[in-house]
């Protein structure tokens, strides 16, 4: 039986039940999409294609990686003043 890894501090991703949220997401994210165009089936086993290469792909790098990388090509936007625009790559002084 494979060892299961709870979080142990305050900071870790939540969990839904046994998997890690940032795990779920990808698989329920093409379901939709299968939901949407009517080929649930196929859209679920390419899900569960999708969490095993997003868990390689996370394995492989550092931590909040996925997210500094959205960050970065501007997909998760933040509205804060201290937070630069990510579109912006020079600052002249």
């Amino acid at each position: 039986m494979a060892s299961l890894e709870l979080p142990r501090h305050v900071d870790d991703p939540p969990n839904l039940l046994f998997w890690r949220i940032d795990d779920v997401i990808p698989f329920f994210l093409v379901l939709i999409i299968g939901v949407l165009i009517n080929q649930p089936l196929i859209f679920s086993l390419l899900g569960l294609l999708a969490v095993r290469l997003y868990g390689r792909f996370r394995e492989s790098r550092a931590d909040g990686y996925a997210l500094h990388a959205l960050y970065w090509i501007g997909l998760m936007p933040m509205g804060h003043r201290t937070t630069p625009n990510p579109f912006v790559r020079r600052y002249l002084p």
